[in-house]
């Protein structure tokens, strides 16, 4: 049993972080699974505290205004702390990234090189109102080896208050450091900036929220930062699509969860295949309470469809709002989603398999899908347990990132007094 020990300001929460990341990485894999089998046990114990705790910050949220988005991510209920629960048990079950051989060879001076998996020592997280990811990032953490300080951001300071006693209460019982899971959310704003400027004592930051969020950490982070990015998401139906397959997927991509990122904001249609499918979807639309704002072509088409916007293309709504344009080329679409995309995800409905091809070679995306909602980029959804994060960019991760992503390599070299001449 290792016990926390009180810290008093953010410097101190984050050398504890970097402590313990030491033991951490010496840690077995057998270890680390039974303590995330703890933090579950935890997790189902503590639901009516943690209930309690996000009831008030939904109150909070309330009186303050908070967007309906914004309210169901911060929203959590008895069966979304049970899914966590079952998350964090499957994480426990993947298989232990560390010590993973990536590559390996013998020099011909008889030298054994390998190269293996190791952890990258303390991960930064700064999220706004999901207290589900302070549960999701932590146990990924652990898991890969990784101590982890958190910053959940105000709307949620009594959900992530809670869940994060939960979790360090839990580890105290167990053969890993308390102190690897921090929070720093009792210094706000200013607890977020001094994270960000905490290079060498932090490794890496991973943003999630809003554009304007993972943009502030990207400008002002000296900490080396995994880019997360909005979801400005594209469904594009092409001129051979399924009427029922397309309206299914659309109404999936759009309505099933509107508040994340990977629910769809535009969709592109064919002009082919506009008098065949679009009266179906937006009737299907319309039923669902989706306002659809469109450009001039599809306004002309129909009167349920809304003036888009001049930054329309550009909009992560999260809300049952759609963008809707009229194309007269697959390449038009692809042109339009290089030009709007945060190259998130994008998918194509057709029957034509040429086509298909083609989108998923063109599309510069992190997820890239044939006929399915773009609602399954998700970590879960991909075997991972969870998800840090969904990322953006290209350097290191992309697309949902699980343990690997949070893994870095180191050489191993093995030699019986070999020297160079």
């Amino acid at each position: 049993m290792i016990e926390a020990t009180p810290l008093n300001t953010v410097r101190e929460r984050l050398e504890a972080a970097r402590r313990s990341s030491r033991a951490l990485a010496v840690t077995t894999g057998t270890e680390r699974e039974s303590a995330l089998e703890t933090i579950a046990v935890a997790l189902d114990r503590d639901s009516d505290a943690i209930l309690s705790a996000n009831a008030a910050d939904i109150a909070r949220g309330r009186e303050n205004g908070l967007a309906d988005g914004l309210i169901d991510r911060l929203t959590l209920t008895s069966e979304r702390i049970a899914a966590l629960s079952a998350a964090v048990r499957e994480i426990a079950a993947l298989s232990d990234p560390l010590g993973q051989v990536v590559r390996g060879s013998t020099a011909a001076n008889g030298m054994r090189i390998e190269q293996v998996r190791v952890p990258f020592g303390v991960v930064g997280a700064i999220y706004e109102a999901r207290p589900n990811v302070t549960v999701d990032i932590a146990a990924l953490a652990l898991r890969s080896g990784n101590a982890v300080v958190l910053r959940g951001g105000s709307a949620a300071i009594a959900s992530n208050t809670q869940l994060v006693a939960t979790l360090r209460g839990a580890l105290e019982s167990t053969d890993l450091p308390a102190d690897s899971i921090q929070t720093i959310d009792d210094f706000g704003r200013d607890g977020a900036a001094e994270l960000m400027r905490s290079r060498g004592l932090v490794d890496v930051l991973v943003p999630r929220g809003s554009a304007s969020l993972i943009e502030t950490v990207v400008a002002e982070s000296t900490v080396p930062v995994i880019e997360t990015g909005a979801g400005v998401v594209h469904v594009y139906v092409d001129a051979d699509a399924d009427e029922s397959m397309a309206v299914s997927i659309v109404l999936n991509a759009k309505t099933h969860r509107p508040s994340v990122c990977n629910a769809a904001e535009t969709v592109l249609i064919h002009r082919d295949a506009v008098p065949r499918i679009l009266p179906a979807l937006l009737d299907a639309l319309r039923q669902a309470g989706v306002t659809v704002c469109g450009d001039a072509e599809a306004q002309n088409f129909s009167a349920n469809v809304e003036p888009a916007a001049a930054d329309e293309w550009a909009t992560e709504h999260l809300d049952l709002t759609l963008g809707l344009r009229i194309v007269g080329t697959l390449d038009e679409a692809i042109d339009h989603i290089a030009a709007y995309s945060t190259h998130h995800t994008e998918s194509i409905v057709t029957n034509n398999v040429r086509n298909s091809e083609r989108f998923l070679a063109h599309v510069d995306s992190a997820v890239v899908m044939v006929n399915a909602s773009t609602r399954f980029t998700d970590g879960g959804v991909f075997g991972f347990g969870a998800e840090v994060g969904i990322s953006t960019q290209k350097l290191h991760a992309r697309g949902p990132m699980g343990l690997t992503e949070l893994t870095s390599t180191k050489w191993l070299v093995r030699g019986d007094g070999q020297v160079r001449a």
